[in-house]
């Protein structure tokens, strides 16, 4: 399999590198911690749709420049439109479409949490399949501040992870989640030391690129599907998923690896 060196792609509000099989998805607007401008959003949605086209990526990580991972929306961008201004619109046209793309992407997303990540921008990284996050990152579900409700998933993802009740006190009183309660309340699957957080997502990261991917794909698949399924609908998806994988040539490269008392050497295919 031919590997990537790293490259940059043309966008401005983002960085899009490619190093191997791990393509990393850097939020560039640090001057305003990395919040959503029109082309920002767009330039996220563009660059997950060629991470779902190129077959050599197995693993992304989405990040941010600077001290934030993302501040929401920007809001002084829309200041002088915002009683014309459509939110749905907005919503249907730039949040929803990246938050569905993340979900359905085929491939392992590890958000790389290095600071604040507020309103759409915890949105953004609870989505993500695996959060590493720096000691010095926190989350906060910022939209009762401005008399707004939860919107790019967070209704759906967060009152999964800690609950309804603890959900209704973090969405209703905007209270800030520091790294480490974060961890505890499982919003995040590890914090580092923030000078750590680059080598260790990418040890993450390499160890996702190295993954049988179609099987980790369809994991992903059964465990978006398990929270609106029965357990029976549960026991035959996971069947029709199991037969798919026993296909593969990682699954006959694992059993090999297995029987040969060695580490298998997975390809994705």
């Amino acid at each position: 399999m031919e590997l990537y060196s790293i490259c940059i792609m043309d966008y401005q509000a983002i960085e899009f590198s490619k190093e191997n099989s791990i393509l990393t998805i850097a939020l560039n607007r640090p001057e305003v911690f990395n919040a959503f401008n029109e082309q920002q959003s767009h330039e996220l949605q563009d660059a997950l749709k060629k991470a779902k086209k190129d077959v050599e990526i197995r693993a992304v990580v989405i990040t941010g420049k600077g001290k934030a991972f993302c501040s929401g929306q920007d809001l002084k961008s829309i200041k002088d439109n915002t009683g014309n201004r459509s939110l749905s619109e907005s919503l249907y046209k730039r949040y929803n479409p990246i938050i569905k793309a993340i979900c359905h992407l085929d491939k392992p997303v590890i958000g790389k949490i290095n600071g604040v990540a507020a309103g759409a921008g915890c949105s953004l990284a609870l989505a993500c399949d695996f959060l590493i996050a720096s000691d010095k990152a926190s989350f906060i579900e910022v939209f009762v501040n401005v008399g707004l409700v939860m919107d790019s998933g967070s209704s759906y993802f967060l009152p999964r992870l800690v609950g309804t009740k603890k959900a209704f006190e973090l969405a209703t009183l905007g209270t800030k989640v520091d790294a480490e309660k974060a961890l505890a309340l499982g919003l995040v699957n590890k914090v580092v030391p923030h000078d750590e957080l680059d080598l260790q997502t990418n040890e993450v990261a390499k160890k996702y690129a190295k993954a049988p991917t179609k099987a980790i794909a369809m994991m992903k698949k059964m465990l978006l599907q398990s929270n609106s399924s029965s357990l029976e609908e549960m026991l035959q998806l996971e069947a029709y998923y199991q037969e798919i994988a026993g296909q593969t040539e990682d699954y006959k490269e694992g059993v090999a690896a297995f029987i040969e008392k060695r580490k298998a050497n997975f390809t994705g295919e």
